[in-house]
């Protein structure tokens, strides 16, 4: 393998999460605006070590796990790997230490159902690893009072909760004792802390945070997104955008970041990719820095046929110096063609890699009125939904 990181963090996306009620797998469904997945990797990708990343997701899903990976602040300086998952959770670890690079020495196993787990956790584990050379793995304590019932439910005992600790994830391994313990294992075992100590090995518990708690029902998503709701509280702004281009049969047809053959082109000074355009007036205005024209110049001789993608990725770099993420974009498309359906999904996605925020896009039609009417050009209508960046450390990167 060719990664030199010391550090990996395997990233299990591959669960179905039938209790949550969704027909997306659990870690594609949306929380605050991005998918699951998403906001797990944000903390990983945020650590002080840049680690190694292997992804694990449904064969079917694949190609969406490395599209949202790639919408996360800071993948570019990650060495990303998404996988095939396996049927349970102990065979999608057992597939993605076989990606590991020959440099790594420590692995953390993390679920991407705990994806509010914040970053300094990720940093404690794999720096401890590192130093005892012992798995260690993040716990609380156990509040409630245990009973142990038998099979009628009559209590049989009451269990000393002074001995008990609620684990979870990441948890982390010296990688010769995770990859001796799966090449071992006989059977089954909830999660990798339990099978290392079944090998022989030593497993340490630090202290964990509640935030790192695992959606897994309908209220546990709720409870998320209320967190992710008030920590955004008041910091919230709201940009719209328009943009507008006539047809030029003479020029390709650039529009949300994709190419269109046999589709005749919009005419402009750049590719004329109104949907493009208008999510970036829509986002200069929520950054409250003007417009199109006022920061890149109508006419400027460096930007003569620039991509609607550079275009948004600038526009995404004066947003964030400003402290401002990107929490939802929703655009519409006014025109009689193309006929956006058959790519919507697949222009979110790039949409949605460039800006690293979920992206809704529609289109309608004007009924025969006005130049869209008659096909003489198309219109795109955007609005942006940006917050301020949060600087504590107890939920990452609202």
């Amino acid at each position: 393998m060719s990664s030199s990181a010391r550090v990996a963090v395997i990233v299990l996306a591959a669960g179905t999460g039938v209790r949550l009620g969704h027909d997306d797998p659990k870690a594609f469904v949306n929380l605050g605006g991005q998918p699951i997945l998403a906001r797990a990797l944000q903390a990983v990708f945020a650590m002080h070590e840049q680690p190694q990343v292997i992804v694990t997701a449904p064969h079917a899903y694949v190609p969406m796990a490395r599209q949202v990976a790639m919408s996360v602040r800071g993948y570019d300086r990650i060495d990303l790997r998404v996988i095939v998952g396996g049927e349970t959770r102990q065979l999608s670890v057992a597939a993605a230490l076989r990606e590991l690079g020959d440099d790594c020495e420590v692995v953390l196993v993390h679920d991407a159902a705990r994806p509010l787990t914040p970053t300094v956790i990720f940093d404690s584990i794999a720096s401890e690893v590192a130093s005892t050379g012992v798995a260690v793995i993040p716990g609380l304590p156990v509040a409630d009072t245990i009973k142990r019932i038998d099979d009628d439910g009559v209590v049989m005992e009451t269990i000393d909760r002074t001995e008990l600790a609620a684990v979870q994830t990441p948890q982390g391994f010296p990688r010769v004792q995770l990859e001796s313990a799966h090449a071992a294992a006989g059977g089954e075992f909830t999660d990798d802390a339990a099978l290392v100590a079944a090998a022989g090995h030593p497993v340490a518990v630090i202290a964990g945070d509640q935030l790192a708690f695992k959606i897994t029902t309908a209220w546990e998503l709720r409870q998320a997104e209320s967190l992710l709701s008030r920590s955004a509280e008041g910091s919230t702004r709201v940009g719209s955008g328009i943009d507008v281009h006539s047809f030029d049969p003479d020029t390709p047809l650039w529009l949300a970041c994709l190419y269109w053959p046999d589709e005749p082109g919009l005419r402009g000074h750049s590719d004329g990719d109104v949907v493009a355009h208008a999510i970036c007036d829509a986002l200069l205005s929520a950054a409250r820095l003007g417009d199109m024209g006022t920061v890149f110049g109508a006419s400027s001789p460096q930007y003569a046929q620039a991509s609607g993608e550079l275009f948004l990725r600038r526009t995404m770099q004066l947003v964030r110096a400003e402290g401002l993420d990107v929490g939802n974009v929703v655009v519409q498309v006014v025109g009689n063609h193309p006929h956006l359906g058959e790519r919507r999904r697949e222009a979110e996605l790039q949409l949605s890699s460039v800006l690293g925020a979920a992206v809704s896009l529609s289109a309608t039609t004007s009924d025969a009125l006005g130049f869209t009417g008659r096909g003489e050009g198309l219109a795109a209508l955007a609005t942006v939904l940006v917050h301020s960046r949060s600087t504590d450390d107890g939920v990452h990167d609202l």
